[in-house]
């Protein structure tokens, strides 16, 4: 397979989570037969696992899905290192020295991303750009309405701070905080999906104030 191929296909079930060979096929603009040949390949791999549902009529349809060697085609920029450097924080300086070390991040975090969201008049415009930093960082951030009403998610399908964060869920609540305190001149933000509670993405559902 082609690398661009495969890592297009790796992309499209990253970010758009378990889909039908047709649905792939139909975002990527291939055939399906191309499709099912990268599919039965990167299964073969270990990279894909797939699962055969019911559907209201015919026969079942087959789900396509990463596994865990597929998800880790996405690189943890800190990894091992990280978590071996929160373990001996944590183990020689105590757990106060680590929550000052996320709060110094989330310090540096914060004016980065207020600086972006300067002069930002719109809630939409401000997410955006909002996205746009955590793109840059690695998150595969992008902005889309929640359903038909004025809500908003801020959806990110890649977490490079991982490792780091099931070490240290600290970085987690800071995140949270953090897009709280930035967002709060246009609206209220709650966490509705989150990586480490086992789904396979974290996002942000953003409501405008009345």
């Amino acid at each position: 397979m082609k690398t661009e191929a495969r890592q297009r296909l790796l992309q499209q079930l990253k970010s758009g989570g378990p889909q039908t060979a047709a649905q792939l096929a139909e975002g990527l603009g291939l055939s399906g037969m191309g499709v099912h040949k990268q599919l039965q390949q990167l299964a073969d791999e270990g990279l894909l696992l797939w699962q055969d549902e019911a559907g209201a009529v015919g026969r079942p349809r087959r789900v396509w899905r990463l596994s865990a060697a597929g998800h880790a085609e996405f690189p943890d920029r800190h990894g091992e290192l990280t978590v071996q450097l929160i373990h001996q924080v944590r183990s020689l300086l105590g757990e106060p020295a680590l929550e000052r070390l996320i709060d110094a991040r989330e310090q540096d975090s914060e004016r980065r991303y207020q600086a972006a969201l300067a002069g930002k008049r719109s809630l939409r415009s401000a997410l955006v750009a909002l996205a746009a930093e955590r793109e840059r960082e690695g998150y595969m951030a992008r902005v889309e309405r929640a359903g038909a009403g004025a809500d908003w998610l801020l959806i990110e399908d890649h977490c490079p701070i991982c490792a780091a964060a099931q070490a240290c869920q600290g970085f987690c609540r800071s995140e949270l905080a953090l897009f709280q305190r930035c967002l709060a001149p246009w609206g209220q933000v709650q966490r509705t999906e989150h990586q480490l509670a086992g789904a396979r993405r974290c996002a942000y559902r953003v409501s405008p104030h009345p």
